[in-house]
């Protein structure tokens, strides 16, 4: 077993990750913010942590703090991160400080202790826009959607022969193409993470989160995840206001299944060779519309979701993916299907409202 430290470990995901570790016989430490965009008043005294594991409570950007949390662990696995697409330009510093800068640092930290093996939380939002075809199958990949074309309400990329591309599941082997601040940073952590492989030695795997859901996502901060913004909404007795036509494919992975894909990850780092990197899709493999994941939320009883034809300029319309890599080669599966899933989130408890 490893002495692991989770950065980002009281946070939606990280505890799911934490839970998870301990289940399976780790030695956990935890190194957390605590920042109040994602947490609200968890800096109240309690420790946010499961008993058993140590909590250290700072920046990533701080080397002391760094150095404190890194001492005598043998795997870092790097959630700590400004998440979502951002509520306007303004975001755009403290997206590259947290999430480039934070791992900028976290590496830094890992080379001084000599700690060789790296998992580190990824986006599909790396794709852009996923895998498409023309409708006589040429694969092809579309341009940015303009703002012109949106506003008319016509949502899906159109190919050179004027007519709506088919969306298909995209690989690891596809090229990067991030379309908003969030996921140029996360296009820069794995660039990051290769780097160091590759400077040091080390062994790092990065995991690209489908869409992941489930209990504990945040109540109501902006940067929250659409299955936590329909949540909520159904909480507070209001329909879930679903943008576009409500038919953008994505892929709803629970985050028990994601804490899975970090264990087997955690796992793989102490067998693969020395100078690599490797990255996975982590998802379900089947495909629903934003607009039937707000259905399935709300139940046959609850307010039915309004679809209302906004958009936000930095989405993209498809992106799914398929996760046949991360079975192959670390025998990872999900194992929480979507009917159960979102039955199960429509009535979870979420993390407490940020005010």
């Amino acid at each position: 077993m490893s002495r692991l430290l989770v950065t980002g470990g009281a946070g939606f995901i990280g505890s799911a990750i934490v839970r998870r570790a301990l289940a399976e016989g780790h030695e956990v430490r935890v190194l957390d913010s605590l920042r109040a965009d994602v947490h609200g008043d968890a800096a109240d005294g309690r420790t946010p942590v499961p008993d058993g594991v140590a909590f250290v409570l700072g920046d990533v950007r701080d080397d002391a703090v760094l150095d404190a949390a890194l001492d005598g662990v043998d795997v870092v696995c790097h959630q700590a991160a400004k998440v979502g697409l951002g509520v306007d330009f303004q975001d755009a510093p403290d997206y590259v400080s947290s999430n480039d800068t934070g791992t900028a640092h976290v590496l830094a930290a890992m080379d001084r202790h000599g700690i060789g093996r790296l998992v580190v939380a990824s986006s599909m939002v790396v794709y852009g826009e996923g895998a498409y075809a023309t409708a006589s199958g040429e694969p092809t990949r579309p341009p940015a959607r303009r703002r012109e074309d949106l506003d008319a309400g016509r949502f899906d990329p159109i190919g050179p022969d004027g007519e709506p591309l088919v969306p298909g599941l995209i690989d690891e082997d596809a090229a990067l193409d991030p379309r908003n601040v969030y996921a140029q940073t996360k296009v820069a952590q794995e660039h990051l993470a290769s780097s160091w492989a590759r400077a040091t030695g080390g062994r790092a795997i990065a995991l690209r989160y489908h869409n992941v859901y489930g209990p504990g996502m945040p109540a109501n901060t902006p940067y929250a995840g659409v299955a936590s913004l329909f949540r909520s909404a159904l909480a507070r007795g209001e329909a879930p206001r679903v943008f576009e036509d409500g038919r953008q494919r994505r892929d709803f992975v629970h985050v028990d299944d994601v804490a899975g894909a970090n264990a087997a990850s955690i796992a793989a780092t102490a067998d693969l060779p020395d100078d690599s990197f490797r990255a996975y899709n982590v998802g379900s493999g089947t495909v629903h519309t934003i607009g039937e994941m707000a259905a399935a939320i709300a139940g046959p009883d609850g307010p039915q979701p309004v679809v209302t034809g906004e958009y936000r300029l930095g989405d993209v319309r498809h992106v799914t993916a398929s996760p046949e890599r991360i079975g192959r080669e670390l025998g990872w599966h999900a194992e929480v299907d979507f009917e159960r899933g979102m039955r199960e989130f429509a009535t979870a408890p979420l993390r407490a409202a940020v005010r």
